[in-house]
């Protein structure tokens, strides 16, 4: 239900999955306390790895320096996905609340909170564009799954994708197709945004052009542009027994029942890292960036890879 704003790098022709994954049953477990992990999110200054514990009502961190696991932050109001803001603070989303909120160093402020009148579901996952626009998914589970939020309705009457500025200013829906929007991520140049539906009859990864309009005459080099989402298609359908996309990653990384699936940007499977739990999210990181971060269910798990996201090259 979460995912970072940044793509795997430029695509290999024709790739074996052992190719990206030199040994893909090298998976390694850093932690098995979680109730349901979620949210990774690799922190460069602090290199430590980042997630939620959403029923725990808590944010855990992984220290590389020694692998120690200690809690970042208790009583967090069901935060879920998160990302980096250029800045280096962490921009995320709170089911509890139903807003996206930024933390940056501890101190956590709103960045939106609702649209026009009305409340957010429960903002779900979040990406930050080079520009610094936050767009975010908003399905309903804070307010329908008992262990994830508190009860609420759907004020807005459905679930969508928005998109704000960097301090919420200019916010819009630019998704409206998506029955349960989930996990999202850009392609390399953000000119492609890719957005899960883990909506249980048709679980798919859609993916949606995105155009920026040329900023009006004497605006601000920092104002967000206006930008248009068009061309919704389906990209990877889900089959029997592989559950429902969750959190996804460039070329295409995405979360399932069975393991962390790996696909062209076309849709193709290359193939499957076999996961013995339902992983919910996953991430790049590490000191070089190849390092797959990955939540399942209770744990959080890593494997190396000779690819990394494309913000960090």
């Amino acid at each position: 239900m979460a995912v970072p704003s940044a793509f795997e790098g430029e695509p290999v022709p024709a790739p074996s999955l052992t190719d990206l994954v030199p040994d893909p049953t090298a998976l390694e477990t850093l932690d098995a306390g979680s109730t349901w992990a979620e949210g990774p999110c690799w922190i460069p200054a602090t290199r430590t790895l980042r997630w939620s514990d959403i029923p725990g009502d808590r944010v855990l961190q992984w220290s590389a320096a020694d692998g120690a696991v200690s809690e970042y932050a208790t009583g967090v109001e069901f935060t879920n996905g998160r990302t980096l803001d250029p800045d280096g603070s962490v921009v995320q989303c709170s089911h509890g609340l139903r807003r996206v909120e930024r933390d940056r160093d501890g101190a956590v402020t709103p960045i939106t909170t609702s649209w026009g009148a009305v409340r957010y579901n429960s903002p779900n996952d979040v990406v930050v564009a080079r520009d610094g626009s936050v767009w975010f998914t908003d399905p309903a589970y804070g307010i329908t799954q008992p262990r994830e939020g508190h009860p609420g309705v759907r004020e807005y009457g459905d679930h969508w994708v928005f998109r704000c500025g960097p301090d919420g200013q200019d916010l819009r829906p630019v998704v409206v197709d998506v029955d349960e929007p989930n996990g999202l991520a850009f392609s390399p140049d953000e000119r492609v945004l890719y957005v899960a539906s883990s909506d249980g009859d048709r679980p798919v990864i859609r993916a949606y052009d995105v155009s920026t309009e040329p900023a009006a005459d004497g605006a601000d080099a920092t104002d967000v542009r206006p930008v248009r989402v068009k061309g919704g298609r389906d990209l990877v359908c889900f089959g029997p027994g592989e559950g429902v996309p969750d959190g996804i990653r460039g070329r295409i990384w995405s979360s399932s029942a069975i393991g962390v699936l790996v696909h062209e940007p076309d849709g193709t499977r290359i193939g499957t890292i076999p996961v013995p739990e339902v992983v919910a999210n996953l991430c790049f990181g590490g000191d070089d960036g190849r390092t797959l971060f990955v939540t399942a269910t209770t744990s959080l798990r890593r494997i190396r890879t000779t690819t990394r996201d494309a913000a960090r090259r």
